[in-house]
């Protein structure tokens, strides 16, 4: 088969007027043609896919900014549930404390136990992609805050009826000693102990706290004075009366300062420490009386 040329001419435009010939095959031409159109198509791609990067990579860029934004509010939120979880830990403390004092029982529906949230951290690579981790801490965000809120309403709940019962309860925890009724050292406590004179045991009704004569000595709740009197034992001793089937005593005292049916308020002065009655040295007697029965003094006092 004989081949196909294409004959080029090329024409001189020196005085000599040679033409020169060019003779290539078609098949070349056409390969030639074809592959300028494979290049040229190639070089279309590339410009293409460079200004589809190009934009992608601002695209990319702004998502980085955005999810860094978004990324530092989050670990905002997280730090603040932290705080307010933890807030409600220790008003779930104080809630107990207080109805340990008021002989309340917990109300119906509140856990026994302090409330433990928390997820996943932004920084957490527990999960495949930026937005998967997003995502997550998002729903646990939100699944801590109404934990929260539920927390926060019980609380409230119990917080008012705490106020309702001191509101009512107020006289009696006025009326409640609940501070020691004067400075000193306390050389002996409630309960069975070698008596300083016989040597035998027996049982202290009270608490003896030591001082120099003249140490103030204050009412460690509201009441009445129901007796000063002085007794063998005891030397001059004051009786108050806090109503409730509670009273206090106080002995070896060298000074009153108050009257029988005299009014009295928490703190206020009553009498000095003496070293009178059945002493060896300068010490008040403190008893607290409940329904007629002497009990552990300390059991009233709170600071």
């Amino acid at each position: 088969m004989s081949k196909s040329y294409l004959t080029i001419l090329v024409l001189s435009d020196d005085s000599s007027g040679k033409t020169k010939k060019i003779k290539l095959p078609v098949r070349l031409v056409k390969a030639a043609r074809s592959l300028s159109i494979i290049l040229v198509l190639g070089l279309l791609f590339i410009v293409y896919d460079y200004g589809h990067m190009r934009l992608a990579s601002k695209e990319l860029a702004r998502l980085k900014k955005e999810n860094t934004t978004q990324k530092i509010e989050l670990q905002g939120l997280s730090s603040k549930i932290t705080g307010l979880e933890a807030r409600m830990a220790k008003l779930k403390l104080f809630d107990k404390k207080l109805r340990i004092i008021a002989n309340l029982e917990e109300p119906a529906g509140e856990s026994k136990e302090v409330m433990g949230m928390g997820g996943a951290s932004p920084e957490d690579d527990t999960f495949p992609t930026l937005g998967a981790r997003r995502k997550a801490l998002i729903n646990q965000m939100g699944s801590d805050l109404a934990l929260l809120e539920g927390e926060s309403l019980l609380q409230e709940q119990s917080f008012t009826e705490l106020q309702e019962f001191l509101l009512k309860q107020s006289s009696l925890l006025a009326s409640t000693p609940s501070i020691l009724p004067t400075r000193g050292w306390i050389t002996s406590t409630f309960g069975k102990r070698k008596d300083p004179f016989t040597g035998r045991r027996q049982n202290h009704k009270g608490m003896d706290i030591s001082n120099r004569i003249g140490t103030d000595i204050v009412a460690p709740a509201d009441g009445i004075v129901t007796k000063i009197k002085r007794f063998a034992s005891l030397g001059k001793m004051v009786e108050i009366s806090h109503g409730y089937g509670i009273k206090t005593r106080y002995g070896h005292l060298s000074k009153s300062y108050v009257k029988v049916g005299q009014k009295i308020k928490r703190g206020q002065e009553i009498a000095s420490m003496g070293n009178t009655g059945r002493s060896t040295g300068p010490h008040l007697h403190y008893e607290v009386i409940v329904n007629g029965v002497q009990v552990n003094p300390s059991r009233y006092v709170l600071n």
